[in-house]
This record gives C-alpha cells, structure tokens and sequence, in this order.
C-alpha cells in the first residue's frame, strides 16, 4: 500500500457546496473511497463527478490518498483537531466580532439541555488551563 499527496496549492481557497460536503464526510470518516463517500452525499453526483471533486480537493491540498489494492482511499490532508480549531477561530472571528465568550454563551443556549457538574466542572477546569496558559 503506497500512499501519495496529490499537487500542492494553496490551502485557502474557497470550497464549493459538493467540495464541501465531501471534506464533511472525510473528516467525519476519516478516510473514505469513492464509493463510501458516494453513499453519504446527499443527492449523489455520478462516480466520475465525485472523482473531479477528490481531484479538485487534491489540487487544493486538502486531501491526500493511498492506493489499497485496486482502489484509491482519501483523506484529509490535516489533522481533525487542526481544522477544527481553524474553522471555530474562523466561526468566532466571522459571526462573534472575535468574542469567545459570545460564542461559548450562542453554545449553551444551543444545547438548551440540562449540563451535568461533572461537565461543569470540566469546563471551569479548561478555563482554568486556559488562564494559565495566558489565554
């Protein structure tokens, strides 16, 4: 099993709706051939429009692939925890004029559920860490 990163372009560019979804199901899966992403997309385009987004996402060096047996696996090419983080500064910067604080408040009210101590508590302990980290 080889595995290979496809060309190398900037990482920002905008992604389209299916290039989107497609990324969604790849860092929800985290690897998936074309066939398994095919099955998650809503609406699925054919098996060769799927293999133009994979290429399109390749050439943005958004995603990577390996080669098992005959079929071609993907992945993303960064890590979960590091997208997230880029896309929750982003959300925060974008939608919460850079305020975590409005952000986190816009999340309780979200959850609308009863929070257990224990999760309480494990939310003051990050504060905590956070502080002392000088955040």
């Amino acid at each position: 099993m080889s595995s290979s990163v496809m060309t190398e372009t900037p990482e920002s560019a905008t992604l389209s709706r299916r290039e989107r979804q497609v990324m969604d199901i790849l860092y929800r899966c985290g690897e998936a051939t074309v066939a398994e992403i095919m099955a998650e997309l809503p609406d699925p385009p054919t098996y060769s429009a799927v293999r133009s987004v994979l290429r399109i996402l390749g050439e943005k060096s958004l995603i990577r692939y390996k080669e098992d047996g005959p079929r071609y696996v993907y992945f993303p090419a960064r890590d979960t925890e590091e997208a997230r983080d880029d896309v929750l500064a982003h959300v925060v910067r974008t939608y919460f004029a850079g305020s975590p604080e409005q952000a986190f408040t816009a999340l309780l009210r979200m959850s609308d559920v009863d929070m257990k101590d224990a999760d309480i508590q494990r939310l003051r302990d990050t504060i905590r860490r956070a502080r002392q980290r000088g955040r």
